[in-house]
């Protein structure tokens, strides 16, 4: 099928077979490899990206789902030399050990974020519920989200 999509700020043209996943668009055909597959069954939120500024797991999007659509992966928020502000705010709160995790989480939490108003720490541990880390036990993660929240408790 062909394809009309925009992801990070780029308008891309595809040929692909409509039974293609969107983490398979991204990591094979744009070379975006930032986005993890870590299950394949939608459970560990490691291939999370923004659709339309929302958070999904690529894992469970379909190629043909995805017409005309924005999509936005760790590679689309910010630069080397000028990071997104939560992922300033987990390099500062050590909220990441092995790494394998971390696009996805930023993903969820940049949407969570964004998308929840009067957010407090259990709204945020309650929002990356679908996200697994199987390093840190969560406490640097909320902090950081916490931070570019502003949320307390």
């Amino acid at each position: 099928m062909k394809l009309s999509l925009e992801v990070n700020k780029t308008l891309h043209e595809l040929d692909v077979p409509p039974n293609t996943l969107l983490v398979d668009l991204l990591r094979v055909n744009l070379a975006l490899t930032g986005t993890h597959v870590g299950c394949d069954t939608s459970q560990c939120g490691a291939c999370t990206v923004l659709l339309n500024n929302r958070a999904v797991k690529s894992c469970s999007v379909l190629a043909a789902q995805i017409e005309d659509c924005k999509i936005t992966t760790i590679e689309g928020i910010g630069t080397a030399d000028d990071l997104h502000p939560m992922q300033v705010a987990f390099r500062e709160c050590h909220a990441l050990q092995c790494g394998f995790c971390t696009p996805g989480m930023i993903m969820q939490a940049i949407d969570l974020v964004e998308n929840t108003p009067n957010l407090d720490k259990r709204g945020i541990r309650e929002g990356l519920e679908g996200n697994i880390c199987r390093c840190t036990g969560y406490h640097n993660i909320v902090r950081a989200v916490a931070s570019v929240a502003g949320a307390v408790d």
